[in-house]
């Protein structure tokens, strides 16, 4: 495979994936703004929305403003069109290489999007915009496993998918866990929600809503599709498939990367984590991916001409 198609497949699924995980959780946050009694609502609308990659710079933040922009300002690059559209561009320089199906169900969502202006928006509910757009991301996924060869091409779509999940997850926890002192039930449930986890946790913990074992659930657990360390074991077999079926040598820094990284998931405990820090944790976790981000793009998109012959 070209790398260039490669470097197509594999953005094409991360601003995919930066779309979705932005229409989960502004769908799970919008209660914030109904609820104007809750303490500090206005501070921690603020740390949901940095998490999402836009600061706030004016202090009279106008959070139903800020929140139609998150989902349909074209010029926004935090928002849910602007990443669809990107998603879609890439999409489009490699047609060769995914299925009809897959690029008419992207293609129909991305118009779905650019039909709905900010202004029609204010004018009406979001949610259910949100909610087809998620609905929609489904379908795309259920349509790209059963349509497309899953062959190299396809592990590039696995990589950049878990990539940009382990990195959104971890930068969204980092947000409501910076204000673990006044958090309640309903920072939990929304946290949950924005993960598509709320059931899922119920299954394993009931109803009891901590800090210390929604964290656990949502960075430790394996099983789950909305983890940290699901993630990146998604990566490591991405990665190794990508090394198998390739004639690139593979790469002991990409080994030792996400090594480093399921390491790290796999043994650790959420205790230790809690007491010692868990922003440097989270940090952590972000910097490996964009170390491992690095290593993926000088060993299979920007290599020199040489190493190819070498290989």
């Amino acid at each position: 495979m070209l790398s260039r198609v490669a470097d197509n497949l594999y953005w094409m699924s991360r601003y995919f994936e930066r779309a979705d995980h932005c229409a989960r959780v502004l769908e799970a946050n919008y209660n914030l703004l109904l609820n104007p009694s809750k303490p500090s609502r206005e501070q921690r609308w603020r740390r949901i929305v940095a998490s999402l990659g836009m600061p706030i710079d004016s202090e009279a933040v106008d959070p139903q403003r800020t929140f139609m922009r998150l989902i349909g300002e074209s010029s926004n690059r935090c928002s849910i069109l602007y990443s669809i559209t990107l998603s879609r561009e890439n999409a489009s320089q490699a047609r060769e290489q995914i299925s009809s199906e897959m690029w008419e169900r992207l293609n129909q969502l991305y118009h779905e999007m650019t039909h709905t202006s900010i202004r029609h928006l204010t004018e009406s509910e979001p949610i259910p915009l949100l909610s087809a757009f998620r609905e929609g991301g489904y379908k795309f996924q259920g349509v790209s496993a059963a349509t497309m060869n899953h062959g190299e091409g396809w592990h590039f779509i696995q990589l950049g998918k878990y990539m940009e999940r382990a990195c959104g997850l971890s930068v969204l926890l980092d947000a409501y866990y910076s204000l673990i002192a006044g958090a309640d039930d309903f920072d939990w449930v929304s946290l949950l929600s924005a993960c598509s986890a709320f059931e899922a946790y119920r299954k394993v913990y009931t109803a009891d809503l901590t800090a210390d074992r929604v964290a656990e659930f949502l960075i430790l657990n394996a099983q789950f599709p909305y983890t940290v360390r699901y993630a990146a074991d998604r990566m490591n077999s991405a990665l190794e498939s990508i090394s198998d079926l390739t004639s690139r040598r593979k790469s002991i820094q990409i080994d030792r990367i996400i090594g480093k990284m399921r390491s790290s998931l796999a043994y650790g405990q959420i205790d230790e984590i809690m007491n010692r820090d868990i922003h440097s944790y989270l940090s952590g976790i972000i910097q490996q991916c964009f170390s491992l981000h690095a290593a993926v793009h000088q060993v299979y998109i920007d290599y020199p001409v040489e190493s190819a012959f070498e290989a």
